[in-house]
């Protein structure tokens, strides 16, 4: 079937799942699947010159975004970008230090947020980028569109980089309550917009990663990740009714079926550190789940592997799955140990 057919008729088994269909054998995409273990990305961006010059140029983050495909025939495209376009966009600066990392500069005092000034076009290059994937991609492959949640963008926005502790947001969630949530206020309109963006540009679905959830005591949760996420859900919900979305809290532990049933997400993702048996039974009946092998079991490979397999196969049987890791993929992950993985999972057959 030609690239460019028509997406009439086409049998988009990741999104099936996510409406709810139980195929025999799950879909699989891989998260940070178009990244740094592939060779033809290393050579791109190395011809690019920097992370941000490929993010927005169109035309390149578009043939990275199909690099895996043509690759390992996933049943998911995963647009290439980066979650903080949002604060870019927002006006806040943005570059990237080779060998560490984004940097922004943080906000800090009171001015700091009120002085940002949006530049809305900012996304457009991204918009573009969804544009060609669409036009080039496989009809039988869904495609997801995401954005980063809003306390993980908080806490980049906070201290101007990573963290480990994300101590500079969390000491101002709780000493300047009402600061702090303006902020998130604001990345919430940004975030709608902006995946609203790509949902009109021909994203099928859209992802919410909300990486460093885990960081945050219960109540704290409650407060920066549930209710931030529900907010994003319903304004998406009312503007694109028939547009799945994935809610992917990392590290979320406990709180995973609260996040699920309050969010009002179509499906949740489940990262490596959660037993699958136990998600599927504190999980709501029928709710389509994501995961969650873990990426160090895939870079070991061979048994490790299969025995993972088997596992989350089992846990998941009785509900709509999508195979995916628990996180992003390691760098250092062999390209065989990924054909492995996809061959192993698709000839396994209906393990229910």
């Amino acid at each position: 079937m030609s690239l460019n057919a028509p997406a009439h008729g086409a049998d988009k088994k990741l999104l099936g799942v996510l409406r709810g269909e139980r195929p025999a054998v799950p879909p699989v995409w891989l998260m940070r699947q178009a990244g740094r273990y592939l060779p033809e990305y290393r050579e791109l961006r190395a011809d690019k010159g920097g992370f941000l010059e490929l993010v927005y140029d169109s035309a390149a983050a578009a043939e990275v975004t199909l690099q895996p495909l043509r690759r390992f025939g996933f049943d998911g495209a995963i647009l290439f970008s980066d979650i903080l376009i949002v604060p870019y966009a927002m006006g806040q600066s943005l570059w990237f230090e080779a060998g560490e990392g984004p940097r922004l500069a943080p906000i800090l005092a009171e001015t700091d947020l009120s002085a940002l000034t949006p530049e809305w076009s900012r996304f457009d290059a991204v918009y573009d980028t969804v544009r060609r994937v669409k036009a080039a991609l496989n009809p039988n492959v869904t495609f997801l569109g995401f954005a980063g949640s809003p306390w993980t963008i908080a806490t980049y926005m906070v201290a101007g980089q990573g963290s480990k502790d994300h101590g500079a947001a969390r000491r101002m969630a709780y000493g300047e309550p009402d600061r702090f949530a303006a902020l998130i206020d604001a990345i919430i309109a940004a975030t709608v917009e902006y995946l609203s963006g790509q949902i009109a540009t021909g994203v099928e679905a859209v992802q919410l990663f909300d990486s460093w959830s885990g960081s945050l005591a219960p109540i704290q949760f409650e407060r920066w990740v549930i209710d931030p996420n529900r907010r994003i859900v319903a304004a998406l919900k009312e503007r694109h009714p028939d547009i799945p979305v994935i809610g992917f809290p990392k590290g979320a532990g406990a709180k995973l079926a609260d996040y699920a049933v309050q969010t009002g997400v179509d499906a949740v993702g489940v990262d490596e550190t959660i037993d699958p048996h136990w998600a599927h039974g504190a999980l709501p009946a029928g709710m389509p789940v994501q995961g969650n092998l873990d990426p160090l079991a895939l870079i070991a490979g061979g048994r490790a592997v299969e025995e993972a397999v088997d596992a989350i196969r089992a846990a998941f049987a009785d509900r709509p799955h999508i195979f995916n890791l628990g996180h992003g993929i390691l760098p250092d992950t062999p390209i065989a140990h990924v054909e492995a993985l996809l061959s192993y999972v698709r000839q396994q057959g209906d393990c229910s």
